[in-house]
């Protein structure tokens, strides 16, 4: 009966997907079958360490996530959980030969969260390789299906345009972090001094990782492209949206794409997928 315990786990998994991330949810969906229950238990697995550094202030952060990590690792090695997020996840890692460095990464940026507030530009690369980077990484081992030369060659667009989906969450998000979480993720950043100047040159650096990532997503497999592409195309969108915004109001509104809008952009993809005018 463990595949249906295996079915249970993995349905947890997109249920937390789906109910955190609508956005996420409809990129996934558009996966080919194969990759679609893996991807999720990789994004329940982030989103959950991810509760712990953000949400669980009325509790021990930091001995919730020490009790996560140690979970994770006897997940990965026993391959087998009681918890259900953990369990699919390990699932996904030992079936794709996901790499345990690139976890363990993760799991440290998620510790830095729990002591840094600030950034310098030293910690800040590190930041993004672990929570953002290395995530993209572990979505790039299933999509290439253990294909090894394949991966190597897309590594380092499928980091870039992780750390854009990462740096736009950074912007997006500028005054929940740094008024409700005490957190300032750009270098030297304060929120007094945030300008235009300012703005276009975290922009500037965002663009060049949005144009990595493109180069990479059209190398991709053709069972995962269309998913990434509209992932990057939902993301390209508020980065556009967030350029076309003065900086007083990215420090004091949250900035959104409407339902309606990214049901446009759906469509629109999918025509350019399915006539290959991705470009």
């Amino acid at each position: 009966m463990k595949d249906l315990y295996n079915e249970v786990c993995y349905k947890c998994s997109k249920l937390v997907t789906n109910n955190y991330s609508t956005s996420f949810s409809l990129g996934v969906s558009l996966l080919h079958k194969d990759f679609v229950m893996p991807v999720h238990a990789i994004y329940g697995f982030v989103r959950f360490a991810d509760e712990i550094v953000d949400t669980f202030h009325t509790h021990n952060k930091k001995e919730l996530l020490q009790r996560f990590i140690k979970d994770t690792h006897d997940a990965i090695t026993d391959k087998i959980s009681l918890n259900p997020i953990l369990h699919s996840f390990q699932d996904t890692v030992n079936k794709y030969n996901i790499d345990i460095e690139l976890v363990n990464t993760f799991l440290k940026s998620m510790e830095m969260d729990l002591e840094k507030s600030e950034h310098n530009q030293t910690t800040y690369e590190k930041y993004i390789f672990g929570s953002a980077e290395v995530v993209g990484l572990m979505c790039l081992k299933i999509f290439v299906e253990g294909n090894e030369k394949q991966y190597e060659e897309l590594k380092h667009d499928a980091m870039k345009l992780g750390a854009a989906f990462q740096k736009i969450n950074f912007l997006r998000d500028l005054k929940a972090d740094y008024h409700i979480l005490g957190r300032a993720y750009f270098p030297g950043f304060q929120i007094d001094n945030f300008n235009a100047v300012t703005k276009k040159e975290i922009e500037a650096d965002i663009q060049k990782d949005f144009d990595n990532g493109l180069r990479g997503i059209k190398k991709l497999p053709r069972k995962a492209r269309f998913g990434v592409y509209l992932a990057y195309i939902y993301y390209y969108a508020l980065f556009t949206k967030i350029k076309n915004t003065p900086a007083e109001k990215v420090i004091s509104t949250r900035i959104r794409i409407t339902d309606a809008r990214k049901y446009l952009l759906f469509f629109s993809s999918y025509l350019k997928h399915s006539f290959n005018l991705i470009k």
